[in-house]
């Protein structure tokens, strides 16, 4: 009984990790965690406000997800600088679903965003029980990058009217931006200064003092001027009320979630996708830098369980948060704790200082928007370094910008997917396959198109396949053979396949690379394998196509294959037959 006991409570503790470090705590880290938590508030107050102004719902709700991905993350995670909440990126993912459901009013944008929320939380939990983390791999780099420019350049153009006090609207980017532009001779002078002077406020100290919470300097000042100088009456639209206090628990609207399924699910897959990638990534570099370990399960589990938490409580979807994450790091963070620092720093925001928020110029908050995306998503050394390393690549991530510039940012996650999913497809079907020649007084055997003056033997044709032998290679590798033997200038007497870069092949591999050795065999063409693994050796043996090949046509090199034909090939005495291609 005792033993059931114990094992049920390790189960606890793995699956609520602040049960094992909690009691363990070194209270010597203590000032240094608390103070680094406040100095993350500082960043993610003014942010969350913000983020929620781009997910379209009342900007308290923000502080509401804040609240809860700093202190459940701290509970079930296991990074000790990894701050979890609301992120431009996946505010604009859930902004972009309202605006596609069409929803006008208030309440309802908050139910559909936190039914998002609950629904992405789910969604990692499933991951984490089935062990999917896979599924990130289907969204590229490159497509990722594309797809969080284009976002960005989306939320800067929305927010555009909200600086110059003019109206903007458009069923895509494009049009929102053409509308803007007709609009600008009626913009709003004061509206254009408080706007400007707050993006320049926000740049300038990013530039001049990146240690200092920019944000937060330059939205206490708005505040500030705006209860001096009555900008309200001078026709500066302000944020409004903003509630004091806490939130009360309870599920959204299920019946708007049911009733927008198919938009909820794209909505939350795509925060799932993105987020998970950020999650891994920035657990892994923390655990890396400071010598600890990170579950990378359990971090799942705890992105589920804060966004769940977030959407129980009316909030929106949050991840982990770079920024804010390095921040942290930077500030001292030893523990979680600093993580329950900031939350309940945000906790504390909530109960005491909501109502200063209500003065907040809606041009300055449209600044924060801006400079958040800017630097958060628009990676500009990133297209730079596709661009000069793998120009499809960066073509790739072009086509994603445009994509979610044209259709949608909620569109540009589908477009995004099947962007990736179709150059795997593309590179996984067309795999390299190079010819070899042997380098002058050696036995080695490499590419000959990026060493052209490497010897190459009359009638034999010496290649490697840079992938496995299966069901989507298969028909590359019999076309890549034909074109070879048809435009051989001799007549071609032996072919030697290079396996070293084979891992596997599967049952249509081995069937057709038995009907080559048969083809080749009646057109009086030898097969020669070399460097075969021994698992790809075993396939082709139960599937007899060894047999047919012959086991002495197995070799432990392309040399030994190579010498092997030369002196069976009575048209090519040792010594003769030697070209060079140039």
């Amino acid at each position: 009984m005792r033993r059931v006991n114990g094992g049920a409570g390790a189960r606890v503790r793995r699956l609520v990790p602040a049960l094992s470090w909690g009691p363990r705590y070194d209270r010597a880290w203590l000032r240094t965690d608390v103070l680094a938590g406040l100095t993350v508030a500082a960043l993610v107050v003014p942010k969350a406000l913000g983020y929620a102004g781009i997910a379209n719902v009342p900007i308290e709700n923000g502080l509401y997800a804040a609240a809860a991905g700093t202190i459940l993350y701290a509970l079930f995670g296991t990074s000790r600088q990894v701050s979890t909440g609301p992120s431009s990126a996946l505010a604009a993912v859930a902004g972009s679903a309202v605006i596609t459901v069409g929803v006008a009013e208030e309440a309802q944008a908050t139910a559909l965003v936190a039914g998002i929320a609950l629904v992405a939380g789910v969604m990692f939990l499933l991951m984490a029980v089935f062990r999917l983390g896979w599924i990130s791999d289907f969204l590229s780099r490159a497509v990722t990058t594309g797809f969080l420019f284009g976002a960005a350049i989306d939320v800067t153009i929305g927010e555009l009217p909200k600086l110059t006090g003019t109206d903007g609207d458009g069923d895509n980017a494009w049009r929102e931006l053409g509308s803007w532009l007709r609009g600008l001779d009626d913009f709003h002078g004061t509206t254009l200064l408080v706007g400007g002077l707050a993006l320049v406020g926000l740049f300038g100290l990013r530039w001049l003092a990146p240690r200092l919470p920019n944000t937060l300097i330059v939205v206490a000042v708005a505040i500030l001027a705006s209860a001096v100088l009555d900008l309200g009456d001078h026709g500066v639209a302000l944020v409004g009320d903003v509630p004091r206090g806490l939130p009360t628990p309870g599920v959204p609207d299920l019946t708007l979630v049911f009733d927008n399924v198919l938009t909820v699910l794209v909505a939350s897959a795509g925060i799932v996708l993105v987020g998970f990638s950020q999650t891994a990534g920035d657990a892994r570099h923390f655990a890396t830098k400071h010598g600890y370990r990170v579950d990378i399960g359990q971090e799942t589990v705890a992105q589920g369980v804060a966004n769940v938490g977030a959407g129980l409580i009316q909030g929106m979807p949050v991840s982990t948060s770079l920024s804010a994450s390095s921040l942290n790091d930077n500030a001292g963070a030893r523990s979680p704790v600093a993580s329950l620092s900031t939350g309940g720093a945000v906790v504390l925001t909530l109960l005491a200082l909501a109502p200063l928020f209500a003065s907040l110029p809606t041009p300055v908050l449209a600044a924060v928007i801006i400079e958040a995306v800017v630097m958060g998503m628009m990676d500009v050394p990133e297209m730079r370094r596709l661009r000069r390393v793998k120009p499809g690549d960066f073509w790739i991530a072009v086509a994603a910008v445009v994509g979610v510039l044209t259709f949608g940012v909620l569109a540009g996650i589908v477009i995004g997917a099947l962007l990736s999913v179709g150059w795997l497809v593309y590179v996984t079907t067309r795999p390299q396959m190079p010819v070899l020649g042997r380098m002058p007084g050696s036995h080695v055997f490499r590419e000959l198109e990026a060493h052209p003056d490497d010897e190459v033997y009359a009638g034999i044709i010496a290649l490697r396949l840079e992938s496995g032998l299966f069901f989507a290679t298969a028909d590359a590798l019999n076309d890549r053979l034909r074109e070879l033997v048809m435009a051989s200038p001799a007549p071609v007497t032996a072919v030697v396949l290079d396996c070293a870069d084979i891992p596997f092949v599967d049952s249509q591999g081995s069937a057709s690379l038995g009907e080559m050795v048969e083809l080749a065999r009646i057109n009086g063409i030898r097969v020669r394998l070399a460097r075969v693994k021994p698992a790809v050796l075993a396939v082709l043996e139960r599937d007899d196509v060894l047999a047919a090949l012959g086991e002495d046509h197995v070799h432990d090199d392309v040399h030994q294959a190579v010498e092997t034909q030369r002196r069976i090939d009575r048209s090519t005495p040792p010594g003769a037959g030697v070209t060079s291609v140039t």
